[in-house]
């Protein structure tokens, strides 16, 4: 007789998750409970840990929660990783703003955007909005390419 063996995968992702959003969020608080410090931290633990409830609600709801699941292969993933890194570490000399919407751009052709219209719109929009909303709201300098933000 075959057993069905259940995946436990998906549930650990999401209570871990959850639960490093809480300590994260529950360390800043300590830290400072002054809106500089919670600016980012808050929206952004709250809509991780409303995203982590949903997710919960819908695949247990859909009978998927514990459902093995057919991940993509290491092969496709990694040249994303390497993207990113090569992101996180140009942005000093790179700018801010170029650095986004370059990565992007490349992003959305490494997952076979064909449409440069889209590609090229989707990042520069995309990049310049990001790069100043960063430049405004954080307390501290960012580096830019050709945005003259102070």
């Amino acid at each position: 007789m075959n057993k069905l063996k259940k995946d436990y995968g998906h549930l650990c992702m999401l209570l871990g998750l959850a639960g490093f959003t809480i300590w994260y969020l529950s360390d800043a608080i300590r830290v400072s409970f002054t809106t500089p410090n919670l600016l980012l931290i808050l929206p952004v633990s709250l809509a991780v840990l409303l995203l982590c409830i949903a997710e919960l609600i819908i695949s247990t709801y859909r009978g998927k929660l514990f459902e093995a699941v057919d991940d993509e292969p290491v092969r496709d993933i990694l040249p994303i990783i390497l993207l990113f890194a090569v992101y996180v570490l140009t942005l000093p000399w790179l700018g801010f703003d170029l650095g986004t919407i370059l990565f992007v751009a490349i992003f959305l052709r490494m997952k076979n955007e064909r449409n440069w219209f889209w590609v090229l719109g989707y990042s520069i929009g995309f990049g310049i909005a990001i790069a100043l909303f960063f430049a405004l709201m954080l307390p501290y300098p960012m580096p830019m390419t050709f945005l003259p933000i102070d």
